[in-house]
């Protein structure tokens, strides 16, 4: 595949106000751990290369079981794997992901207002949103991980 425009070279300040965004996410003391799933499942779904090598990377760094991580994309198999609270962090993930199906059920928000309350929903929304804009660089612009 030909190589394609850098986009922080060419708008850098989207690409800053992506970081900040992270930074301020990161910043709200949610489980970091969390953060990594929510950045891995919605680049399984994506098939953004790039995002997945770096968050299952940086997942595992932070201590996460590297076989929740190889289950991950079938997490449904295996709800004895993951928490109440984390599965419905991949199910709010995928709902974000794939909002075109039909956006976020009422189901899996009032479940997260419920586990979480309004403000770390109001975070993990946000999460989610910022690596499905981070992928649509990555997949758009043909970014590929370093081996």
């Amino acid at each position: 595949m030909k190589t394609r425009l850098n986009l922080n070279d060419m708008f850098p300040e989207a690409y800053r106000h992506l970081k900040e965004i992270d930074a301020q996410i990161k910043a709200q003391g949610l489980n970091p751990l969390y953060l990594e799933m929510i950045k891995t499942r919605a680049s399984q779904l994506n098939g953004c290369a790039y995002c997945l090598n770096k968050h299952v990377q940086d997942a595992i760094k932070l201590g996460e079981d590297p076989k929740r991580m190889y289950v991950l994309s079938a997490w449904m198999e295996t709800p004895d794997w993951f928490t109440d609270e984390e599965q419905i962090i991949l199910r709010l993930t995928e709902e974000i992901t794939q909002i075109g199906s039909h956006g976020i059920s009422d189901e899996v928000y009032d479940q997260a207002i419920t586990l979480f309350g309004e403000q770390k929903t109001a975070f993990l929304v946000m999460a989610a949103i910022n690596i499905n804009s981070w992928n649509r660089i990555g997949v758009g612009l043909a970014l590929h991980p370093v081996r």
